[in-house]
């Protein structure tokens, strides 16, 4: 296994001091690192080289979001799926399921273009929560039922695994994907996280089909490749939340964290809490997928 790195060789890209900055994509269309602050209510759109940030307002607390290849982007509202960014927002389902107790979490789009999100009660319930897919017709699918906390997702680099976390079990699970009808089967576990390393939250695939996934409470974001642990990145804030490939030649590993939560003494040792992070882990990553529509 590679070393823990330095602190050092971490740069802040934005101190935003997000509460739950969650979810990052690089947005090819602008060359920009494309981001949420669940709590906050807020969309942020970060160029990498100056850290100047645009903010989208939403509505409702938003969970995750994909480019959306109309325009804009799709997103996951705490009561369903809608369009920001393109004009005014504006609903494209609402989830049946929805209460008030409950709210989005985490999402990513597959090799076809559905988006796929999750959700978590704000008590944190355990088995409240489900897995969504919306297709291209903007019908949503309820995949997976009794989740506690639904986090990160990604898919293998041939199309046919789907890795995903429902954080309190402390692992990463795989399923069978069949990217014609987004159909998942045979699940399993890929990868048992340590207790004591901290809480599994968003993950990322690079090309090699290593899978990074940010530990809440572990101040470190983890790359395990097949299985085993291979490399560990301490970062000066221990609430990570989140973390993907950007860069012209997605090279570089940009990395959410969250203020939520810590004490007054916690802020006051992690002024950075909420900021946006980046590394250059001499690995490429693989290009955002977009929202398709028909």
């Amino acid at each position: 296994m590679h070393e823990p790195n330095p602190v050092a060789a971490v740069e802040t890209v934005v101190a935003a001091g997000a509460e739950l900055g969650e979810g990052p994509i690089w947005d090819a269309r602008s060359g920009r690192v494309a981001w949420v602050d669940i709590l906050g209510r807020r969309v942020h759109l970060t160029d990498p080289l100056t850290g100047a940030t645009e903010s989208i307002e939403t509505p409702l607390h938003v969970g995750a979001i994909a480019a959306r290849a109309k325009g804009g982007f799709v997103a996951a509202l705490q009561d369903g799926f809608w369009v920001i960014g393109d004009g005014e927002p504006r609903r494209i389902t609402t989830i049946p399921e929805a209460r008030s107790g409950l709210r989005f979490n985490d999402g990513k789009c597959d090799p076809a273009g559905r988006f796929w999100a999750g959700t978590m009660a704000y008590d944190q319930a355990a088995g409240a929560a489900a897995l969504y897919r919306l297709d291209a017709d903007g019908r949503s699918t309820r995949v997976i039922d009794g989740v506690t906390i639904s986090n990160g997702l990604d898919w293998s680099n041939d199309g046919t695994t789907m890795y995903y976390i429902d954080s309190p079990l402390h692992r990463i699970d795989a399923f069978d994907y069949a990217p014609s009808t987004g159909e998942i089967s045979n699940r399993r576990i890929a990868v048992e996280v340590a207790h004591e390393a901290g809480t599994p939250d968003g993950l990322t695939l690079d090309a090699e089909g290593g899978i990074w996934v940010a530990l809440w409470g572990g101040g470190a974001v983890h790359r395990y490749l097949d299985g085993r642990l291979e490399r560990v990145i301490k970062l000066p804030v221990s609430r990570p939340t989140s973390c993907t490939f950007g860069g012209i030649d997605l090279d570089e590993l940009y990395i959410t964290s969250a203020s939520e939560g810590l004490s007054d003494a916690e802020r006051r040792t992690q002024p950075l809490a909420g900021s946006l992070f980046r590394i250059r882990p001499g690995i490429r990553g693989l290009p955002a997928r977009s929202y398709i529509e028909v």
